[in-house]
């Protein structure tokens, strides 16, 4: 199962991986924190990323720059997070090329 990073999932996301757990279903999430709550995995911009450059452009604001004259920006880094614990009680096996590409694994 997708989970988005809406606000209404992470809301009631505690429900959600109760769910899934309950039900043996693997779930695929946006945000890293879902994982460390019990989710199987996720892949999304990097938070932490995204704050720096807002940071950024709150700077750029705060020294005289229009904000319509900043460019646009999409994120450019994105993380992979696996929790080994949850694959484990679901019963799958990951395969080492994706353990071996993922940016974080909690065991």
């Amino acid at each position: 199962m997708v989970i988005t990073a809406d606000a209404l999932h992470q809301l009631h996301i505690g429900r959600i991986i109760n769910f899934l757990r309950e039900s043996r279903l693997p779930g695929m999430f946006q945000v890293r924190a879902n994982v460390v709550s019990g989710g199987l995995m996720s892949y999304g911009a990097s938070l932490p990323d995204l704050f720096q450059r807002g940071a950024f452009y709150v700077h750029k604001v705060l020294l005289g720059t229009k904000p319509a004259d900043l460019p646009v920006e999409r994120p450019t880094r994105f993380e992979l997070v696996i929790n080994l614990k949850t694959a484990k009680a679901l019963g799958l096996d990951m395969p080492p090329t994706l353990i071996a590409r993922a940016d974080e694994v909690i065991e």
